[in-house]
């Protein structure tokens, strides 16, 4: 699975958990401001999960398909050092 699909996979993951949150409240809600409250607490849940989802311990008891993939940046950059470790 690429990356740019692993990154889908969670925000829909995220997106799907914090509207399962807020969703009672946005129901309930009759007018335009209770819902605009319900849609702050499914925004404001679905950022703690993803802040969650961010960290590594979250992301090593994850699946394998949809952990982050590899660090590019850092492999690069590995190639591109001295056999003495130097860059």
């Amino acid at each position: 699975m690429t990356d740019a699909s692993r990154r889908t996979v969670r925000t829909v993951v995220q997106t799907v958990l914090a509207l399962a949150a807020g969703l009672p409240l946005i129901i309930d809600a009759a007018g335009i401001p209770q819902a605009a409250a319900g849609v702050g607490i499914a925004l404001a849940v679905a950022g703690a999960i993803t802040r969650v989802m961010a960290l590594p311990v979250v992301d090593n008891l994850l699946p394998a398909w949809l952990r982050t993939g590899p660090d590019r940046d850092a492999e690069l950059l590995a190639l591109n050092r001295r056999p003495d470790g130097r860059p």
